[in-house]
């Protein structure tokens, strides 16, 4: 059996990998929340697999309300950082709360759906049978079969990235048996046209306003523009319809096609944006002759050529990695549907398939809504159909959109990475300014909130709670995934000319916003904890004091990675020399008093005990400040933390608790969690403090749908498999008992190490490192291992540690043995 897991390791990625890579299922999706989605970074379809009443909703990823803020939104704001600081070490916090509103911007723009498509199909009214539709992940194609008046009806839906269009192929088994009527509507502002090449035309506005949907006031979407030019950026959908025989009209209402053999639908949009800092309507593109372009191009190719170029571009990410887990019932998605599927398994069933099903639909998300020189991921991906989505579908940056990000690297997809990391370029130009207007700071600062125009200021308008909204650390936040951008890929010129200067730059802020304290310790105020609140010492509610201990710790890990990286390019100065003066100093982590880590500076009683934020937790995950290898106490109250705010959560909070409890070593309890976040949940309503699972179609339910939850539990599940933090690899540090058997191909590792590993009877069987970049392995394993032309393994703390050299391109074989 070793030498067979060893030897699978070999081959190539469509054998080593799981039997089955699709969702499927035996009836069309009724919500938006069962149907299935595809994507190519910008171009996104909701496919529901209707029979004679196809819809497809569409969406492009820069189609977003208002513009740039660009005038100054709160002057006044700076004149009272000092009163807030007076009120919070005076221990007011109260008063310091009602102050902090006074420091508050303008609210974020929403994420915004493109159009509906419809494709009305006639079908003499005979009821669909033998149907079927599915999702493949190995491809990112999508098809839905079924048989009415004895012809089988087959369409194949995918968004190309090397085309950038969305391409809908419909067949018959028997000669001109479509006839169907194809037509396009928008929630937005919207007009239909016909172009004299027989293209479909749906262009409009978007509006230049959109409340967040937690907003109440009368308008809540507002279109009149005449305040401000820079607003409602313009958009157009075409629609191209080639058939093969029959004959077809088209008019404003759509194409009508009537007996076809075959017909190929291509889908092309833009928008008129032109970057954060332009305005839309000013300076914006042309979005006609863009997505003319697009499409030109395409209908110059054939649909096998099409499709060719799409799996070519989708596999060569994809096809990276492959994860197969041994545990359960096997076949079971050959045998169920995906819906009855995930039924099954939230009454009990074991399905380590459907788990790393749920692994490689993260990956597959993350290829499908975050491309090089595209937008970010946002709260949904890119895969919105309401006009005030929930939270704005935009980029929250305490949280969400980092959360989007962490299986980026560990998955063999790092350049996926890099919508965020231009993001994160961009909120330092408007960071910039912020610090200045806010707090009359030098450097630059995030908040809570941002969106496509790179919005910075703490939100709110004066009415928001400043437990959200005037958390100031996600500057500092973003900077991490900088540096391990900069960790995982080994690129120097990267961290020279991108990563290094935007860590100054926060750095320097935040040398201006922390103050010492009577104690003499540098800490942060005023300070808050995301979304969560405290019972001070007279029991009142408060949730803006001084230095919790998230806001610690983010700066911690900031100056840390940033006096690394000045050391790596040798850049010794006076603002280095301060840094490494100040960071000893910064407020310490506090043990409380039931053995946990303290939240806030004090050990302040809960308001809500199982409150779904656990950001006091930094340090475990996203950073590496607490571990149990190094840090036992520190692990022991992270720990404790964890018992005391329970599993339950929404989505995106079970999945960051899974990478907490894959980092505390303890691999049962993270997949307990794996197997919670697979819940089948009901898809209508919505309990935002409790709740988490996943719907029909596979998204997350925070509820409702948020992405991270997804993105989160992918990158915790690699967690469990392969750990970099800390200078060391461990190999399997949190494997449940469940995942008996497995291999795994094409993980990533801090350095450039790329590995491969197999297991049985829980214990490692084989594998390989592949050093990209070369340099010293510091390799950690629970088992005795030996290193062909390495040495062998030695027993260090818990399990067992080699140290070797590793040489650019070499692959080093793992095998069982040693002492």
């Amino acid at each position: 059996m070793r030498k067979l897991i060893f030897l699978m390791l070999c081959l190539p990625f469509a054998v080593a990998a799981q039997s089955t890579l699709k969702l499927w299922y035996k009836q069309p999706a009724r919500l938006w929340t069962q149907a299935l989605p595809v994507g190519n970074g910008r171009l996104g379809g909701m496919i529901f697999g209707k029979t004679a009443d196809e819809l497809i909703q569409l969406n492009e990823s820069t189609l977003w309300s208002g513009g740039p803020v660009s005038k100054s939104v709160n002057p006044d704001a700076a004149k009272y950082l000092a009163e807030v600081r007076n009120a919070v070490f005076a221990g007011d916090y109260q008063k310091a709360e009602l102050l902090s509103k006074k420091m508050q911007g303008v609210y974020s723009e929403s994420y915004l759906p493109l159009a509906d498509l419809r494709i009305k199909q006639d079908l003499v009214r005979e009821e669909p049978a033998a149907y079927y539709r599915d999702l493949d992940i190995a491809t990112a194609v999508s098809k839905t079969q079924f048989v009415a008046n004895g012809v089988h009806f087959t369409r194949e839906i995918f968004s190309s990235a090397p085309d950038q269009v969305i391409v809908i192929r419909l067949t018959a088994d028997k000669p001109h048996a479509l006839t169907m009527k194809i037509g396009a509507h928008s929630a937005l502002h919207y007009r239909n046209s016909v172009r004299s090449d027989s293209v479909l035309v749906l262009s409009g506005n978007a509006p230049a306003h959109v409340e967040p949907n937690y907003i109440r006031k009368p308008d809540p979407v507002v279109y009149d523009s005449s305040a401000t030019a820079c607003k409602g950026m313009r958009y157009v959908l075409l629609t191209r319809a080639i058939q093969n025989g029959g004959t077809s009209t088209i008019d404003s209402s759509g194409i009508a096609i009537s007996n076809a053999t075959d017909v190929l639908i291509l889908l092309s949009a833009a928008t008129s944006f032109n970057g954060f800092d332009h305005c839309p309507v000013t300076e914006g593109r042309d979005e006609l002759k863009l997505a003319g372009q697009y499409l030109r191009n395409a209908q110059a190719k054939s649909y096998e050529e099409l499709l060719k170029r799409h799996i070519a571009d989708y596999q060569q990410y994809f096809n990276r990695m492959s994860l197969t887990l041994y545990g359960g019932m096997p076949d079971q998605g050959a045998t169920l549907p995906t819906d009855q599927r995930l039924a099954a398994y939230s009454n009990g069933n074991e399905d380590a398939g459907l788990e790393a099903l749920y692994f490689q639909y993260g990956r597959y998300l993350l290829i499908s809504s975050s491309r090089q020189g595209g937008t970010p991921a946002n709260l949904q991906g890119i895969w919105n159909n309401m006009m005030r989505a929930p939270w704005s579908s935009n980029f929250t940056t305490n949280i969400n959109v980092q959360m989007n990000y962490w299986p980026a690297e560990t998955t063999n997809l790092s350049e996926l990475h890099q919508p965020l990391l231009d993001l994160t370029r961009e909120l330092a130009v408007t960071g910039h300014r912020t610090a200045r207007e806010f707090y009359g700071l030098d450097g630059w600062v995030v908040h809570h909130n941002s969106d496509i125009w790179a919005l910075s200021n703490p939100v709110g308008e004066g009415s928001g709670n400043p437990m959200w909204a005037n958390w100031a650390m996600g500057a500092n936040w973003l900077c991490r995934h900088l540096w391990d951008h900069y960790l995982f890929t080994q690129n120097k010129e990267f961290l020279k000319t991108s990563a290094y200067p935007l860590m100054r730059g926060a750095v320097v802020f935040s040398l201006g916003w922390l103050v010492k304290d009577k104690s003499g310790y540098w800490v942060t105020a005023p300070s808050g904890s995301p979304e969560n609140s405290f019972k001070d010492e007279n029991g009142k509610r408060g949730s803006i004091a001084m230095a919790s201990t998230m806001d610690m710790s983010i700066i911690r890990d900031l100056f840390t990675h940033y006096l690394k990286a000045a050391d790596l390019l040798h850049q010794n100065d006076k603002l280095r020399d301060s840094v490494a003066e100040m960071l000893p100093k910064l407020y310490p982590f506090q043990i409380g008093r039931q053995g946990n880590l303290v939240e806030w500076f004090k050990d302040f009683g809960e308001t809500d005990p199982h409150h779904r934020h656990v950001s006091h937790l930094f340090g475990l995950y996203p950073g590496e400040q607490i571990s149990p290898l190094t840090t036992p106490d520190l692990a022991q109250a992270a720990k404790k933390t964890l018992e005391i705010r329970g599993d339950e959560g929404t989505g995106w909070s079970k999945a960051w608790k899974i990478n907490f409890w894959a980092r505390l070593l303890d691999g049962n309890h993270a997949h307990l969690l794996i197997r919670d976040l697979l819940r089948l949940t009901g898809e209508e309503g919505g309990n935002y403090a409790k709740g988490g699972g996943t719907y029909a179609n596979m998204f997350d339910a925070h509820p409702p749908f948020q992405i991270d939850g997804n993105f989160g539990a992918a990158a915790g599940i690699a967690e469990m498999l392969l750990q970099s933090q800390g200078q060391e690899i461990y190999l399997l540090p949190a494997l449940p008992d469940a995942w008996k058997s497995g291999i795994v191909k094409g993980l990533k590792a801090r350095g450039n190490f790329e590995v491969s590993i197999a297991w049985n009877n829980n214990r490692l069987t084989g594998g390989t490192i592949t050093a990209l970049t070369g340099g010293v392995c510091r390799l950690r394993v629970n088992t005795p291992v030996k290193i062909d032309g390495a040495g062998i393994s030695k027993a260090s703390g818990k399990g067992y540690v080699l140290v070797f050299n590793t040489e650019k391109g070499k692959s080093y074989r793992i095998v069982p043995g040693g002492k």
